[in-house]
């Protein structure tokens, strides 16, 4: 290739030569009727824009398609690339979204309510073909087209009966679930799927056109990053690439996992910091580990509400995709079920070789985006309370089989985070301070939570407490110790698996912990909540509330859906005193303390998750303290079920909530007598050898007077 001196389009073209042929005679068939389709009138006047337009759409995805393999893609101009990109990806921007077939309620205003979410549904499913377009997957085009004719037919002449158009939907989700799901297990999996992989280290990474090569959505966010990490020092990227990559050796060697045993690592970070990622490349083959990129997923199959497992580029529209968080709807039966884990199990069996070699993900995540406050519109699909309830049996038995295939045991992982320039006017202060956050002092905090360790380890329970407007009077139940001597509740964190540096955890006895966990600004994932207020009874939620919404039934909707994952209740499954006060001050100095991502948030004081202990999974592997006591409070009341009734133990989620140190009074260590050894007064620390947790609080008491 001529202009950015790399050839991924043909190249994986020529990977899927022998896949793209033998579908070559369907793929011809349907392309044909679909390009008849725009000139025919056989279907209601009402139906013809829908059909004519995503008839349009695909052939724009054919023409993609042509590119790529024949090479011509890669030689576009920078402005013919942006072009291309904006014509892939207007339909659902903000400014065209409130007229696109993809919005469900424009869907249904103007195809009926009867057919308008259904064919809202195909059109987000189609809109996939712009992936398989850039990786030259033509069975997949082929199988999206088939479905389009085939609802298309239906609609000729007479409207179809509703259930008509769901079963041609529903069938076609279920009868291509052994390949869309099998691909997606290789693809996680499988270092030779090397589509990203190829453009990151081979890419002219000062040439923008480098980020249209991978087929998602690029925003001025993508290009302001990769610009931002282009002005950077060498050393600098260095840095941030070391901090990421040892952070995943560390989490092996602090765990006693081997990491000799395993040979890949999948690498999960949006577009824009190729420049570290290809450090990151480089630090893992020293290891001995062959990075895996797998695309965030993009079909209904694959997708899940509020997280993203892949590389990505950020949303063109968050609403669009709030919108489609629950299209699986529309087929989650217990056939349905039933069938996607036999698919589930045979697929892992087929690739148990690359499932053994597995070692873990490393994960890049960022913070600073605008908030979303999402608007629930009635004609997107939900799903009813039995739906909830097989979707939660699902992901149950769907993580017994990989654990199968892929001990928790046996793997780790790391997580690190930097700001966008969305954050502000300082982004290039604050992505510096970020740096500085991830790379603090390890044995500095390593013997600090130590002294807060000791202290817990005698205590009955913990009180937490919040001050001015926070409502917060928890009382956190702590699991007996019968050997002090060699055991500990806490688990010493420091930065390896969770970058950075700051909190000590464990996992509460639930018997006993109860009381109101109340913030009053925090992100959890992509949502801001206002005013978050949750209460426990033994150790279970039993109430949930928040005021992003007028209307209350909102608000608790948007906690279950966001922080229950759509379970009725959920168990306190950590307990966690953050230390990081430097992060703290960081986040009040620019502005920026609700824009944390938790990862950096649980650090800046103390935290609590509902859902499963952070040891789920591998509750019987040891864990030690670099002191060398075992953390013996790994399992809770509900996690230990997993020795009857392995469906009882686990809810396949574990959302954290961190209440910063400016809404905090005190964290106590209630001992037997009553008596209490404060951790944390009036929002400081006051246990003798905690004392460098304040200077950077005084420092920021000092600035502000």
């Amino acid at each position: 290739m001529m202009g950015m001196r790399y050839e991924t389009g043909i190249r994986y073209a020529d990977k899927w030569k022998e896949e793209n042929e033998a579908v070559g005679e369907r793929h011809e068939l349907a392309l044909g009727r679909i390009r008849a389709i725009l000139s025919e009138t056989t279907v209601g006047e009402r139906f013809l824009p829908y059909f004519r337009k995503t008839a349009e759409f695909i052939l724009l995805c054919e023409e993609v398609f042509r590119m790529q393999a024949c090479g011509e893609l890669a030689e576009k101009s920078l402005s013919e690339l942006k072009d291309l990109n904006k014509a892939l990806y207007e339909d659902i921007l903000p400014a065209h979204y409130g007229e696109s077939f993809a919005n469900p309620a424009f869907a249904c205003r103007e195809l009926t309510e009867r057919y308008g979410r259904y064919l809202s549904f195909l059109c987000t499913e189609i809109r996939g073909m712009i992936v398989y377009a850039y990786e030259s997957r033509l069975s997949d085009m082929t199988i999206l087209e088939e479905v389009f004719i085939e609802v298309y037919n239906l609609f000729e002449g007479e409207e179809p009966e509703e259930k008509e158009l769901k079963s041609v939907l529903y069938w076609f989700v279920s009868d291509y679930c052994d390949v869309t799901l099998t691909y997606r297990i290789r693809e996680s999996l499988d270092p030779s799927l090397d589509f990203a992989a190829d453009i990151i280290r081979n890419a002219d990474l000062s040439d923008e056109r480098y980020l249209y090569q991978f087929g998602e959505y690029i925003s001025d966010t993508e290009r302001s990053l990769s610009a931002f990490l282009n002005s950077l020092p060498e050393e600098t990227v260095k840095k941030m690439a070391d901090t990421f990559t040892e952070g995943y050796r560390k989490g092996f060697e602090v765990m006693g996992r081997d990491l000799t045993k395993k040979e890949t690592v999948q690498i999960r970070c949006p577009l824009g910091f190729e420049r570290m990622m290809r450090y990151a490349v480089e630090n893992f083959e020293k290891m001995g580990l062959s990075p895996i990129f797998c695309r965030a997923a993009v079909g209904t199959m694959n997708r899940t509400p509020s997280r993203t497992n892949g590389y990505y580029g950020f949303s063109p529209n968050r609403q669009y995709e709030y919108d489609h968080r629950y299209d699986n709807a529309l087929y989650m039966d217990k056939a349905f079920k039933e069938r996607k884990l036999s698919v589930l199990r045979v697929a892992y069996e087929e690739y148990k070789a690359l499932a053994a070699a597995y070692g873990g993900p490393a994960v890049l995540e960022t913070f600073g985006e605008e908030a979303f406050l999402p608007e629930n519109k009635r004609e997107a699909f939900s799903l009813t309370e039995k739906q909830e309830k097989l979707t939660h049996a699902y992901v149950n038995e769907s993580m017994q089989i990989a654990d199968g295939y892929i001990p928790g045991d046996e793997t780790s992982f790391t997580i690190i985070a930097f700001p966008v320039p969305e954050i502000g006017e300082r982004f290039a202060e604050i992505f510096d301070e970020t740096i500085r956050i991830n790379t603090l002092d390890y044995e500095l905090y390593k013997r600090v939570q130590q002294s807060i360790i000791d202290a817990l380890d005698t205590a009955e329970y913990v009180r937490v407490t919040g001050r001015g407007e926070n409502r917060t009077d928890l009382r956190i139940s702590l699991v007996a110790l019968e050997h002090p001597e060699r055991e500990t509740r806490f688990e010493n964190c420091v930065a390896d698996v969770n970058i950075p540096v700051g909190e000590v955890f464990t996992s509460p006895v639930l018997q006993g912990t109860e009381g109101t966990l109340f913030v009053g600004n925090v992100y959890i994932g992509d949502f801001q909540f206002r005013n978050l207020c949750i209460h426990f009874e033994n150790g279970r939620t039993t109430d949930y509330t928040c005021e992003n919404f007028a209307d209350e039934e909102e608000c608790r909707k948007l906690v279950k859906q966001v922080i229950l994952k759509n379970h009725d209740s959920l168990p306190m499954g950590e307990f966690a005193v953050g230390t990081n006060t430097t992060a703290y001050a960081v986040g009040i100095k620019y502005g920026i303390l609700d824009k944390f991502p938790i990862l950096i948030a649980e650090k800046t004081g103390p935290h609590f998750a509902v859902g499963d202990t952070c040891y789920s999974w591998s509750e019987d592997s040891p864990v030690y303290n670099p002191d060398k006591k075992e953390v013996v409070a790994r399992d809770n009341e509900v996690s230990i079920l997993r020795k009857e009734d392995l469906s009882k133990a686990y809810f396949g989620c574990h959302t954290d909530i961190t209440i910063p140190y400016s809404e905090l009074d005190t964290v106590e260590a209630v001992q037997k007598d009553g008596s209490s050894v404060y951790i944390i007064k009036g929002g400081q620390f006051v246990l003798p050898g905690t004392e460098e947790l304040n200077l950077a609080l005084r420092e920021l008491e000092e600035q502000e007077i």
